[in-house]
């Protein structure tokens, strides 16, 4: 996997928006024009006018439009050999794409001892169980390994999200989960940290540096890290079952079923919101930054 970024004017950044119009993503990246993905390669273009490609031909699918920056154009981390067998923290998150619903980040220690447990379990991609079985496994993970979880719900994600970028917030809150559940398993000490990757690893520890405490070795980026490791899944696992539990005990609160990703249905509940209690109330349940929040503005 390798990573390439372009500084660009809003007028190429167009340019590239039409020419990848056939390739654009159904997804709400904050701080973004859009997103597309061509031969494998994930194209972000952002406000800011950087552009990132991802993916293992990155630069060369980043050439046909510039000079790329050779401080972030570089390699993710080559994991160990056998990595899958080693004693390793992962962590990951989910909820970032989602207009209503907390953003929830987890740290899992899986050590050697534990491996073939969490394989019986079926502990694998979040992304291939069914919301019933992210639940019932979530429950029997938290019974097996350590684990660190960090839930903001949207009322505080709100309250930080001016100082704190969709990037730089992630990065802290993995750096967080990641400290936290070191020291909770201390003195032992696992042999690697993978986090799954959400930027460039150069993007990461720039922001990791601005934080008080931060952890910095043995650390490795990798996308889809649940492949490489169970530690990685279980993370993921639980990190779901926390999110599905908040939007549940949301939709108690409202009255009405409360939808994850950012589509149309979000939207609607949105406006309504706004219509019961302004934006006071939809403050209380919605990341209120995405596009959703001007889009259910102009529904009512």
């Amino acid at each position: 996997m390798s990573f390439a970024v372009l500084k660009l004017s809003k007028t190429d950044i167009q340019k590239l928006k039409n020419y990848y119009s056939d390739y654009l993503l159904n997804k709400n990246v904050p701080y973004s024009e859009f997103s597309a993905k061509k031969n494998g390669v994930n194209i972000t273009a952002y406000t800011s006018g950087k552009v990132l490609f991802q993916g293992n031909n990155a630069e060369q699918e980043a050439a046909r439009w510039g000079k790329t920056d050779p401080t972030t154009a570089k390699k993710s981390s080559t994991l160990p050999k056998d990595f899958a067998s080693l004693a390793v923290l992962g962590s990951d998150e989910v909820g970032n794409g989602s207009y209503f619903g907390p953003l929830c980040v987890c740290a899992a220690y899986a050590d050697k001892e534990h491996l073939a447990d969490l394989r019986q379990l079926g502990v694998k991609d979040s992304k291939m169980l069914t919301d019933s079985q992210i639940r019932a496994m979530a429950v029997k993970i938290k019974e097996l390994i350590p684990f660190k979880l960090l839930v903001v719900n949207p009322e505080k994600y709100n309250a930080i999200q001016p100082q704190y970028n969709a990037v730089r917030m992630k990065v802290a809150l993995h750096n967080q989960a990641i400290r936290l559940l070191l020291e909770q398993i201390s003195p032992t000490k696992p042999d690697a940290i993978l986090i799954d990757q959400f930027t460039s690893e150069a993007n990461y520890l720039k922001y990791v540096k601005q934080e008080a405490q931060r952890v910095e070795q043995k650390i490795y980026f990798v996308t889809k890290g649940e492949q490489y490791h169970l530690s990685v899944a279980a993370a993921s696992i639980i990190s779901r079952a926390s999110f599905l539990e908040e939007l549940d005990k949301a939709s108690l609160e409202l009255g009405t079923k409360v939808p994850s990703g950012a589509g149309r249905s979000s939207d609607e509940l949105a406006a309504k919101l706004l219509r019961q209690g302004g934006i006071a109330l939809l403050n209380k349940y919605a990341k209120l930054h995405f596009a959703n929040t001007e889009k259910a503005k102009k529904l009512i």
